[in-house]
């Protein structure tokens, strides 16, 4: 048996937190540096076999922090462990009631969105929305990016949800927890579906990618975008692609998805860049090449985000960071908990997005000089809802019924 479970005495956030990397992290800032860190966490059977996660993102497979057991893998002397597969990327179909999702965020410009797909094949380590995949029962790391769901009736429930009585349209955000474009898309084509109800609406969108597979459906965004209803951010995280690759493995390279923001301007499509998350210590050195490098490829808008380690995050980003760069583990650790008053995140309104302090407020003034400097955010796009079109045209059908 090579992966006994434990039954947990402690919380679920005790759990979440992951024993070993907390360890782990005290011993990278001790004296045993991150040699030991990466020792401890490899004797304790956290990580996953390199073999089984190529190409994904997380090293490890936590269980979810709902869960009454977790589980530890280790050679119990049978060898088993060679036999265990590689994690291929799996694709349940989920039946929601309903497709837009509300919020009152007071420090997020939506007050709704749509996610086609729960789960994101991209494998971003830094994504803070991996903790949702607790809420199925699953793990937040690799799970997280190979057991993925899908809403293929997502058109349809949005028809339906646009037609109540009363509603009042406000744009609809797209890709703000996972992106709508990732890999699957390209099978289950659940995002076009829902472009095509949007239009036929006169519904307006914003739409947030890393995926160059936005270019796809230029010909719908092109025209809604002729009527003021569109418009697109390209997330860029890092132009170098080493980086990129290990960050964002499965996500499209640095230059495709300036490639796609080129594509998008050129159509007439309002294309703008998100600088995020900002790591910093590994890639704040290049938002004035990232900016500057969007606004050549037709950027008019741009925006950023520090980055964020809720919950399941903290030890996932951990474990990365030490596998990938052990010698800046310290160093970016320190400033990240300079920028959440000493935590590894600090959840608090207004807070949670830029980070407090001399360094977070250092970025936040690079970002404004170069964006001004590069005439970006000198308008902001404004989408339209006075074209709406809610149930007229479907009173004299249900009258028939």
């Amino acid at each position: 048996m090579n992966a006994p479970i434990r039954h947990n005495a402690e919380t679920p956030w005790q759990r979440a937190k992951m024993e070993q990397i907390v360890r782990a992290d005290i011993a990278a800032f001790g004296s045993g540096r991150s040699e030991m860190a990466n020792a401890m966490i490899e004797d304790s059977g956290v990580r996953v076999d390199g073999d089984r996660r190529r190409g994904r993102g997380a090293g490890v497979n936590p269980s979810g922090r709902f869960e009454p057991v977790s589980r530890h893998v280790f050679d119990d002397g049978w060898e088993s462990l060679e036999e265990l597969p590689p994690f291929k990327t799996e694709v349940q179909v989920e039946k929601p009631r309903t497709i837009i999702t509300r919020n009152t965020s007071p420090d997020i410009s939506f007050d709704r969105s749509i996610n086609p797909y729960r789960g994101c094949e991209h494998g971003c380590v830094y994504c803070f929305a991996r903790p949702t995949h607790s809420f199925m029962g699953l793990s937040p790391g690799l799970d997280f990016e190979s057991k993925l769901f899908a809403k293929p009736d997502a058109a349809r429930l949005l028809d339906k949800e646009l037609s109540k009585e009363g509603y009042q349209p406000r744009t609809i955000a797209i890709g703000t927890n996972t992106d709508p474009y990732q890999p699957i898309e390209k099978k289950y084509r659940i995002m076009r579906e829902v472009l095509e109800v949007l239009e036929a609406r006169g519904h307006p969108v914003g739409i947030v990618t890393k995926s160059a597979l936005v270019t796809r459906d230029i010909d719908i965004l092109s025209r809604m975008a002729e009527r003021g209803l569109a418009k697109v951010a390209l997330s860029v995280t890092s132009l170098d692609r080493m980086l990129a690759r290990t960050m964002e493995p499965r996500a499209s390279t640095p230059t495709k998805r300036l490639e796609a923001m080129r594509m998008l301007s050129d159509a007439g499509i309002p294309a703008s860049v998100m600088v995020a998350p900002i790591v910093p210590g590994l890639n704040d050195h290049e938002i004035e090449r990232i900016l500057d490098s969007a606004a050549n490829a037709g950027a008019r808008e741009a925006g950023y985000v520090i980055l964020r380690l809720p919950l399941e995050v903290s030890p996932i980003f951990k474990d990365w960071l030490l596998r990938h760069y052990p010698d800046r583990y310290r160093h970016v650790m320190s400033l990240i908990r300079s920028m959440r008053d000493g935590k590894d995140y600090d959840s608090e309104w207004g807070k949670r997005m830029k980070g407090s302090g001399p360094y977070a407020w250092q970025i936040g003034r690079r970002f404004e000089i170069a964006a001004k400097k590069l005439g970006l955010n000198q308008e902001r796009t404004r989408l339209r809802t006075d074209l709406f079109k809610g149930n007229e045209g479907r009173t004299e059908q249900l009258m028939l019924l």
